[in-house]
């Protein structure tokens, strides 16, 4: 490794180091990943009193609060549909037509997978738990069929904003954009199959069993309206804001289709609005709350800390294009968990390197940035679903995040290949 790149990788890798330990010996997610960002930021010139200020002014973005009411809106739907019995009666109703069982398995977080929210895993973790329990699953294999097929459609479905942003960047049509990132879904399934859904990892009954909910009544297409609300409203909403080119924030869309839904589940169940209220408070909102609030402050100070600069430099000439192509992407998707952030941070550099140079082939760079970006967001710790979906099954983030690193190698390997067929 080159001597300007080794010093920065090597202060990265003790923050994350840190932070693998933290929540390795149970110091807590929130907490590891605070005390990271402070060694990543002290290490990268950035002061206490100036890290202390841009985790002020993390949390008081407007892009941080949008995502907390989703945040906290998911969880409060989730819970209703969990508690009131109301997401095993619409697995039970959407289950009569999936009768293979592993098909059934991964068929919720998929779903839940097109609305284009973090954390959105939250959401599907009740019907995965769901659809699971006859099956007497662990919960290690519910956290990570539910982790890994929630997060199927990123790089293809052109509501999430991360891919907006790289066709944007990348002065691309969305669609030819996707039309050259479309073996990623493809890809992630076919891993999902191999490491977590084929008889040898996770035997199952040939048979799915048509057991009725534990209230004895039978679940009918009116009991999914919560989740037609969330998943159709949002991706409506979504869609209208982005043809009409409205001047408010997509979010907005989110907030709106989840508060429908939470409004359908309380009219459905006969419960009061006052039932919404205590879960607010309850400690496992607030341990899920304080864990975005952490994730957030760290991807500010990743920004503020000069940390990609740092690593640019290191790597930045023509020669080192497919390393930069994948190193920073991987690197900083690896270290945020967010796909909008290893865009923002990285493609402007890489769309820079390339414009100078003049290449040809100048997407097929870009597409492999976006693989070696979201195997970095695959196989990050530091991913805020997989962080929120082992809260939720409460399993050890450490021993999940170890079966989850060999697919995301793998899918960085196929986004190589798949690279080279393109040049």
């Amino acid at each position: 490794m080159d001597a300007p790149l080794f010093l920065p990788v090597l202060k990265v890798g003790a923050a994350f180091a840190l932070m693998l330990l933290g929540i390795r010996f149970r110091l807590g997610i929130g907490l590891s990943i605070l005390a990271g960002s402070l060694i990543l930021g002290l290490s990268f010139g950035l002061g206490p009193i100036d890290w202390a200020a841009t985790a002020v002014s993390a949390l008081a973005a407007p892009q941080f609060i949008l995502l907390l009411v989703i945040i906290e809106a998911i969880m409060i739907l989730s819970h209703l549909l969990e508690t009131s019995g109301q997401s095993q009666k619409i697995m039970h109703t959407l289950s009569r037509h999936l009768k293979w069982p592993r098909l059934r398995l991964a068929f919720f977080p998929a779903l839940i997978g097109l609305l284009p929210m973090p954390g959105g895993a939250v959401f599907s973790a009740p019907m995965v738990k769901s659809a699971a329990r006859e099956f007497s699953l662990t919960p290690m294999h519910q956290t990570l069929l539910n982790y890994w097929f929630r997060h199927l459609w990123e790089l293809i479905w052109p509501m999430y904003p991360g891919i907006i942003l790289a066709a944007s960047l990348s002065s691309t049509s969305l669609l030819q954009f996707i039309g050259l990132t479309w073996p990623s879904f493809p890809i992630c399934i076919l891993l999902g199959w191999i490491f977590f859904l084929r008889p040898r990892k996770m035997p199952l009954p040939q048979q799915a069993s048509e057991s009725a909910p534990p209230d004895g009544h039978s679940g009918t297409w009116w009991d999914t309206l919560p989740l037609a609300l969330a998943v159709g409203g949002t991706l409506g909403l979504q869609g209208a804001i982005w043809v009409a080119d409205i001047p408010v924030p997509s979010e907005l869309g989110f907030i709106l289709a989840l508060v429908l839904a939470i409004w359908a589940c309380l009219r459905q169940n006969r419960l009061k609005t006052a039932t919404v209220w205590p879960l607010l408070v309850k400690k496992h909102f607030l341990q899920m709350l304080f864990t975005l609030v952490a994730i957030f402050v760290f991807k500010d100070v990743l920004d503020t800390s000069g940390v990609v600069r740092e690593l640019a430099q290191g790597t930045g000439s023509a020669s080192a294009l497919v390393l930069i192509s994948v190193f920073l992407p991987l690197v900083v998707g690896m270290i945020s968990g967010i796909t909008l952030a290893f865009v923002g941070a990285t493609f402007p550099l890489i769309v820079g390197i390339l414009d100078h140079l003049g290449l040809e082939n100048r997407l097929a760079y870009l597409v492999l940035a976006m693989f070696a970006g979201y195997a970095g967001v695959l196989g990050s710790p530091l991913h805020i679903c997989f962080l929120l979906t082992c809260e939720f099954f409460r399993v050890n983030p450490f021993a999940a995040w170890l079966r989850i690193i060999t697919p995301s190698v793998l899918f960085l390997a196929a986004g190589c290949a798949y690279f080279w067929v393109l040049v």
